[in-house]
């Protein structure tokens, strides 16, 4: 596990050694220790405006001591995976623009308003937490559904800003992501007993419906 003073001494480390300005979005656990809703973390989940952001950055965490590993190991078959270098037990899953079946979007980038500098190039915005939810489910990993139902308690979700984002990512080809939310909703009310709007998960499965874009 990747303690909060490890993770900033971390960062801070990356800071000091990329040599110019990155723009970097933490989603997952990393976002989630940011807002307070967790101690700790399995990985450190990134998403990057483009190819040659993530390639500077990886090349900072090889100069740490970090090496490649398979995204499949992990991920399996899954689109959109990430790149993944790891350290020991501690890993990095580094993603650009799109996260599993979700477009990490202009409006996820607008509602990450909370910034975290380290050093002079490396600039850290905190996801949403709608939206580290949205990329919860895209991820659907053993510990995603315990994160999303802290998620759920511990803020205030705008489920009606939810269904939204699942029209945008609808809007941008992303049609499966619904069926993913739709799913993951599903299973945090029947397995965890989370209490999601019943009128939610309705406009969501609704959505699948659609003949064409509202």
């Amino acid at each position: 596990m990747i303690s909060i003073e490890r993770q900033q001494g971390l960062f801070i480390a990356i800071g000091r050694r990329l040599n110019r300005k990155i723009n970097v979005y933490a989603v997952g656990g990393t976002a989630m220790m940011f807002l307070g809703l967790k101690e700790a973390t399995l990985d450190i989940d990134l998403v990057f405006e483009n190819e040659k952001d993530r390639g500077d950055f990886k090349e900072t965490l090889k100069s740490l001591g970090y090496e490649e590993m398979d995204a499949v190991i992990v991920y399996g078959k899954k689109e959109s995976k990430p790149e993944m270098l790891t350290l020991g037990d501690e890993r990095f899953d580094l993603f650009v623009k799109e996260v599993i079946d979700f477009v990490f979007s202009e409006g996820m980038m607008k509602r990450a308003r909370q910034l975290h500098q380290f050093g002079d190039n490396f600039m850290l915005k905190i996801a949403d937490p709608q939206d580290i939810l949205l990329m919860k489910c895209a991820t659907d990993r053993l510990k995603d559904l315990d994160d999303a139902r802290s998620i759920i308690n511990s803020t205030k979700i705008s489920w009606n800003s939810v269904v939204e984002e699942a029209k945008n990512q609808k809007k941008l080809g992303k049609e499966r992501a619904i069926f993913d939310l739709g799913y993951f909703l599903e299973k945090l009310e029947n397995k965890l007993k989370v209490k999601i709007p019943k009128e939610i998960t309705d406009k969501l499965w609704a959505l699948l419906d659609l003949k064409g874009e509202e």
